[in-house]
């Protein structure tokens, strides 16, 4: 039930008002003035509305549509008077007020206007539940790892976050560079501005100028309206450029001066843009190989590596992948609907042999596939791992394993029916087994 609150300290026409609220639904307060309608507010959380008389014994209504504000912003005032004027009006509204409405000649628009009041207020509330839970997903919290290496970077990307200070994160693919990025902005004093994130490697020369600047209408063929580029977008916030050692040496230029100087030109015009953006730039390149190689501008590594931060491969953190593993099993059994029970010990030991090429996202991706293939039976076996996976698995068998003939039977014809796509006439003759004892054998192991 949503709280509504009247203050107006003419008793009998605020009594009426509150039952006419109270008919609808709500739940009603009053108070007769500014001071004990201010000490309501702080007493009764959840106070969705205000409706308030404009002249108070204590006060003006239209100053304490600013005072409710500061303390609530997310609470809707509705002012109401006796004489109307433009002025009051006006600084109500300018003051935050939702609305501002003549006693008498507008009684019937209270109720109408009470419940739009309310649509507002439940989207800012929205708003900020989903900036909240963006928040707690895009925080430091949210890195998973235990490793010195990884709890190292994140104690360093922890301190530079409060800064405006430019980031360079540096490791191969799929270490979790955007991740980084995306916390630090949100440990930043920039987190309720826009955080944009850009692949330069996945544009052509063109197009990335484009992207990143902007264009006027008809400065290239297909430049059919203008366009507002990512430093445009992200003005105020956070420009993330992953893949930076792919840019082109003469768009390395203009970048430099945006950053240096914060001014930029739209492709095909000639009035010059500003911008306030901080950027995270992430490279898998060894970036002085690159200036070396005359491939990458000296000038914008400095500009770009003030703070750098290395993030390890996968392989150097194999005590974590039990963590992300179940992380991302968990994720992904809630996706496609199924229910986890747990991981058997098999999976895991050859999650933990591979040596993830992929980083992180390799790994993500295989426990994606994983879950896809799961069984009824809510367990994440061995037999559901990819071909290269379950050959480790195999090859290598952990601790307290079964070694009987048996069961490195079944591990081949598993890994023979996977390699054949489920073909089972295809498996049964790569066995050289009749069809019927490979679907007696299959019936065995519950497939």
């Amino acid at each position: 039930m949503e709280k509504i609150l009247i203050i107006d300290d003419e008793v009998k026409l605020s009594n009426l008002l509150a039952r006419i609220v109270g008919l609808e639904g709500f739940e009603v307060f009053e108070a007769p003035d500014c001071k004990s309608g201010l000490k309501k507010l702080e007493q009764q959380p959840g106070i969705a509305v205000v409706l308030s008389d404009v002249k108070l014994p204590d006060g003006n209504g239209v100053s304490l549509v600013e005072e409710i504000k500061k303390g609530h912003p997310e609470v809707e005032v509705i002012l109401m008077t006796a004489y109307g004027n433009i002025q009051d009006g006006v600084q109500a509204i300018k003051n935050g007020a939702f609305d501002y409405i003549v006693k008498g000649d507008e009684n019937n628009k209270i109720i109408p206007l009470l419940h739009r009041a309310l649509d507002k207020v439940k989207l800012t509330r929205r708003v900020s539940q989903l900036e909240k839970q963006l928040g707690e997903r895009n925080s430091f919290d949210h890195i998973i790892g235990k490793a010195p290496t990884i709890q190292a970077a994140v104690k360093l990307a922890q301190k530079v976050a409060p800064t405006d200070t430019t980031v360079l994160l540096t490791g191969e693919t799929g270490t979790g560079k955007e991740v980084f990025a995306q916390a630090i902005h949100q440990g930043s004093q920039r987190r309720l501005q826009p955080f944009i994130a850009i692949n330069c490697a996945a544009f052509s020369h063109d197009l990335l100028e484009s992207e990143l600047f902007g264009h006027k209408a008809g400065a290239f063929t297909g430049a059919i309206k203008d366009k507002r580029g990512l430093f445009e977008e992200a003005n105020g916030g956070t420009l993330f450029m992953d893949e930076i050692g792919e840019m082109p040496a003469d768009l390395q230029a203009k970048v430099l001066r945006a950053l240096e100087s914060g001014e930029f030109l739209k492709v095909g015009e000639s009035k010059v843009q500003k911008s306030n953006v901080r950027l995270i730039a992430a490279t898998n390149r060894d970036l002085q190989a690159e200036i070396n190689a005359g491939h990458f501008r000296a000038d914008l590594y400095y500009r770009i590596a003030v703070f750098q931060i290395a993030l390890p491969p996968l392989r150097t953190r194999s005590a974590d992948i039990e963590a992300l593993a179940t992380y991302f099993a968990d994720k992904f059994a809630i996706k496609s609907a199924k229910k986890l029970k747990f991981i058997e010990a098999e999976f895991m030991s050859a999650l933990q042999q591979y040596s993830w090429p992929g980083n992180i996202r390799e790994l993500k991706n295989v426990i994606e596939r994983s879950v896809i293939l799961m069984g009824e039976d809510g367990i994440l076996h061995v037999e559901e791992l990819p071909l290269e996976l379950l050959n480790l698995a195999s090859a290598s068998p952990t601790a307290g394993q079964s070694l009987d003939l048996a069961e490195v039977e079944k591990l081949h014809i598993l890994k023979v029916l996977r390699q054949t796509g489920g073909n089972k006439s295809e498996t049964a003759r790569l066995l050289n087994i009749a069809p019927a004892t490979l679907y007696r054998k299959l019936a065995e192991y519950g497939w």
